[in-house]
């Protein structure tokens, strides 16, 4: 099972990247648990659902998974598969599609607010961008009341620099609530064609002829069970395990090209 869950590839990728651990100065404590079974068990709790205490290892995991978080790990190990990927040139940069889609969070987290679409009630934002084919390259997490054409900004800025031929999208697809003027000004200033649905203009019948790919990652990623609610408290903690699912998602791909 842990190999299903962690590939031999896959821990390739992620093992250069773990913060080395500390030996206490004092000597003593117990032996520290092997890198790859906590990589192991972060990714069965993101995979299976299951709360951290139901693990055996759950201080380890869960703390780990903390500091693993504040180290950045889950954005650089995503964009060390996005550079395989660009590297064999798997990464379509003709187009890319932003979305958003709100999940309900529990109450008291930071980062979240009342979701518009679920009576108000608490709730967390995800924003993504996905090139033509729907791999996700850059992932966010807001409050559910934040206006979706706030993340256009942001998203473009943290979509990665992989190796590849081209760093940026050509063109950006998205919906009537990106249909702001100085947003398609700010597009066109750093070389990127903004093809953002029109307001009483696009129909949607014409607006789901791209929509859908990105759509279609959105369910990709929920289909995460750990993310359909969002049970982190705090947000770097969900958006570094939806980091995770975006990350598994694209080296998925990676196995297909090696079958």
């Amino acid at each position: 099972m842990s190999l299903r869950l962690v590939p031999d590839e896959l821990w390739a990728l992620a093992e250069p990247l773990i913060p080395r651990f500390r030996q206490r100065p004092q000597g003593g404590g117990t032996a520290p648990v092997d890198d790859r079974a906590v990589f192991t068990a972060i990714v069965y709790v993101l995979t299976s659902g299951c709360g951290w205490p139901e693990l055996l290892t759950v201080p380890t995991a869960h703390r780990r998974f903390t500091r693993w978080t504040k180290a950045a790990l889950w954005r650089r190990l995503h964009q060390a598969v996005l550079d395989e990927l660009g590297s064999r040139g798997e990464v379509d940069w003709s187009r890319a599609i932003l979305d958003a889609a709100t999940v309900r969070a529990k109450k008291g987290r930071p980062e979240t607010g009342p979701n518009p679409v679920d009576r108000g009630k608490p709730g967390s934002k995800i924003h993504i961008v996905s090139d033509r084919r729907g791999l996700p390259l850059a992932i966010g997490v807001s409050a559910a009341n934040l206006h979706d054409s706030q993340a256009l900004k942001p998203m473009l800025m943290a979509i990665p620099h992989i190796r590849s031929r081209r760093f940026r999208p050509a063109k950006l697809h998205a919906d009537r609530a990106y249909d702001i003027d100085h947003l398609r000004r700010w597009l066109r200033h750093r070389g990127i064609i903004p093809r953002i649905a029109r307001n009483g203009i696009d129909s949607s019948e014409r607006l789901g002829r791209h929509r859908w790919v990105v759509e279609r990652t959105i369910s990709w990623l929920t289909g995460y069970r750990r993310l359909t609610i969002r049970y982190e408290r705090h947000a770097d903690n969900y958006c570094g395990l939806l980091t995770l699912a975006a990350t598994l998602t694209c080296f998925k791909q990676l196995t297909k090209l090696a079958t």
